[in-house]
């Protein structure tokens, strides 16, 4: 599977026709896709059940919605809000996630979106299943898999890996950017890719860091700040030709 990026503009062409989906082995799973409005999901699944993942992300859609409805700022706001008791799920998940990254809500929709699809198609008798949301991805697999690192113009594009053993599983891996993609990023950044047991979460820290990456700066103070947050397994930034790590990541050399 290949991890993409996100940036602030968007791009006409490579970004919506989302060609790193072309790179992705489906390593003897089940390959098909949901498109319902702005949710467009890749997933892998031992079985197909594209039936189940389709009523799955009506139904998250639904929750996220609803409660928009009522509270128009979590769509807004870019700081963290308060936790709500009342509020769906998904929602709390990503509310909490946008407590515990410092940011607003919707920088975990993504993740959160995916995990709580391949739950539920686990439950539905995935026996593995992958759920990849504009490059934010929920992994369940039982075998090793490698995750590759799309940074845009960076000579590291589609040259990094990260190797996720089979025991590191289920696991988030979320990433961000500032140069590609069409989500909110305040850094320069190619690639900041996070690791992490809660995919809303690394999906939040992943723009945490990602915004910290800026021009004249080094990268050791935004892996500092993903390294300090409680759940963070592991952090991976490049920027051009630099490439920082932390945490527990294994990178491994791919073909490009």
């Amino acid at each position: 599977m290949t991890v993409k990026r996100k940036k602030k503009r968007p791009d006409p062409c490579s970004y919506r026709k989302r060609i790193y989906r072309s790179r992705v082995a489906p390593g003897g799973l089940v390959s098909f896709e949901v498109r319902i409005r702005e949710t467009d999901l890749h997933i892998l699944s031992g079985t197909d059940l594209r039936q189940e993942a389709t009523a799955a992300v009506f139904r998250y859609r639904g929750q996220l919605e609803g409660y928009i409805a009522h509270h128009p700022e979590f769509v807004t706001s870019l700081s963290p809000l308060p936790l709500d008791p009342t509020a769906p799920p998904i929602v709390k998940t990503m509310l909490a996630a946008g407590q515990a990254a410092e940011v607003g809500p919707m920088a975990a929709v993504a993740g959160a979106m995916a995990e709580y699809v391949g739950l539920d198609l686990l439950a539905a008798g995935a026996g593995e299943v992958v759920v990849e949301n504009g490059g934010d991805i929920y992994c369940c697999r039982n075998q090793e898999s490698v995750a590759g690192i799309f940074a845009g113009s960076s000579p590291l594009s589609n040259r990094v890996g990260l190797k996720i053993p089979a025991s590191r599983m289920p696991l988030g891996i979320c990433t961000s950017s500032g140069t590609v993609g069409h989500s909110l990023s305040l850094g320069e950044a190619d690639a900041v890719t996070v690791l992490a047991k809660d995919t809303a979460l690394a999906d939040a820290v992943a723009t945490l860091v990602g915004n910290m990456v800026q021009p004249g700066q080094g990268l050791e103070p935004a892996l500092g700040k993903g390294s300090a947050i409680a759940g963070i397994l592991g952090v991976v930034i490049i920027r051009g030709e630099e490439l920082g790590a932390w945490g527990e990541v294994e990178l491994v050399p791919l073909g490009g």
